[in-house]
């Protein structure tokens, strides 16, 4: 192998330092080690790093570019250290987070933050999912801990589940949709002549779940949570929202709250895992979402 981590900490060290001589103090090695070091390269890469016509060494082109991408790989290589000795110790060097659309992966951004202050090393990496999405997830093993799940837990997982709340439904429509300016309340018939908006699940493996929706009611299915809201805001149909974001829709004018002679119950929303695998990342995770503030700012 032509190019080592050593050498390349040298290269770095030079250019930080301005000299031979100070690289050679910092890494604890006389001056003529880290000329030999730098020859070295120079011999097996067969380019010059360094312009010696002056009275200061300086980097080349070459050697610049060589620093560059160098430090990349220093980085990388410490991060991996790092993580190695985490993993050892009991953290995941990933954790896999399927975070509901009724949540808002955004609603979590302060425990990221948390989290990355205790130092664990183990990546994060959220995964978006819609209804029966966050269980499949969860089973199929895309998913390390779930968010935001509702609904039974899929048969033989051997899951641990914690409540984190009860999400309130409620019925929306664009202010100028019909059923915006009927007499309330709303009822399953006059429901059943208008269009209704429903976000396809994003179960892979699990059947997949609708809610709210009658049958033979005309159906208009989006991707995202976020397109049901901007549907029902350019009056496309009619549908459930959790109230949170149809209070901040109501509020910007784009939504209206209706009142339905059968309103939707609240349903439990739960965190989810396995605790057969659970590691102190998770468990980490887990912790934090039993503090009733911060289940509680997930679903405000």
């Amino acid at each position: 192998m032509k190019l080592t981590l050593e050498a390349l900490e040298v290269l770095d060290a030079i250019d930080r330092r301005g000299s031979f001589a100070a690289a050679a103090d910092e890494l604890h090695r006389v001056p003529s080690a880290i000329t030999y070091s730098v020859q070295q390269m120079e011999e097996a890469l067969d380019v010059l790093l360094f312009d010696r016509t002056g009275h200061r060494a300086k980097l080349t082109e070459a050697g610049r570019e060589l620093l560059k991408e160098g430090r990349h790989l220093l980085r990388a290589a410490a991060d991996l250290e790092c993580r190695v000795r985490q993993v050892a110790k009991g953290w995941e060097s990933e954790l896999r987070i399927a975070v509901s659309a009724i949540i808002g992966a955004d609603k979590l951004l302060g425990l990221v933050s948390e989290f990355y202050e205790a130092g664990s090393g183990t990546r994060l990496r959220f995964l978006h999912e819609v209804l029966g999405g966050t269980w499949d997830a969860l089973a199929s093993g895309r998913a390390d801990l779930a968010i935001g799940a509702s609904g039974d837990a899929p048969a033989g997982g051997a899951y641990a589940a914690m409540p984190i709340g009860r999400l309130e439904m409620v019925l929306v429509a664009a202010p100028f949709h019909p059923l915006a300016k009927a007499p309330p309340p709303v009822t399953e018939a006059m429901l059943l002549r208008h269009r209704a908006v429903s976000v396809a699940a994003s179960s892979r493996l699990l059947p997949p779940r609708t809610v709210g929706l009658i049958s033979g009611q005309d159906v208009l299915t989006v991707a995202t949570l976020e397109a049901k809201v901007a549907a029902h805001g350019a009056g496309l149909g009619v549908g459930w929202l959790p109230r949170w974001i149809a209070e901040r829709e109501a509020w910007a004018g784009r939504l209206a709250i209706l009142e339905a002679e059968a309103g939707r119950p609240s349903g439990e929303i739960v965190a989810a895992w396995r605790p057969a695998t659970a590691g102190k990342a998770l468990k980490w995770f887990v912790k934090r979402l039993e503090d009733p503030l911060v289940a509680a700012s997930l679903l405000s």
